[in-house]
């Protein structure tokens, strides 16, 4: 709080984030949903002269459920939106490089997937 305006970033704090979604289910054991998950871009080091950057990601369900089993399918990142899980920034140096360089490393974000499922109940 001390720190200067421009230097008072919390370095990963997020402004904004949302999850939601619709879901639906019918008496004849059909159901899933529609969701959503949604980042918006981020200030990765105090100074924001580095920035993470944001994602919006659908998710499909749809299941067929009955008292004994239950199967069906879910597909990841229905859009195939391309986006980064984990973000931070890190000091890096390549071995032809004299000097270390501040930057993002990332994990990438679930490509378009698509999970079969097969639940048995006992």
């Amino acid at each position: 709080m001390d720190e200067p305006k421009g230097s008072n970033y919390i370095p990963l704090a997020v402004p904004f984030s949302s999850a939601g979604g619709l879901n639906y289910t019918f008496s004849n054991g059909i159901n899933g949903g529609l969701s959503y998950r949604y980042m918006s871009d981020r200030p990765a080091n105090a100074e924001n002269t580095l920035t993470t950057e944001g994602y919006f990601v659908t998710d499909l369900t749809a299941y067929y459920t009955k008292k004994k089993f239950e199967f069906g399918f879910e597909i990841q990142n229905l859009f195939n939106a391309k986006w980064r899980e984990e973000q931070f920034a890190a000091d890096s140096r390549l071995k032809n490089e004299t000097e270390a360089v501040t930057d993002i490393n990332y994990t990438s974000g679930t490509p378009f997937f698509v999970k079969l499922k097969l639940a048995i109940f006992f």
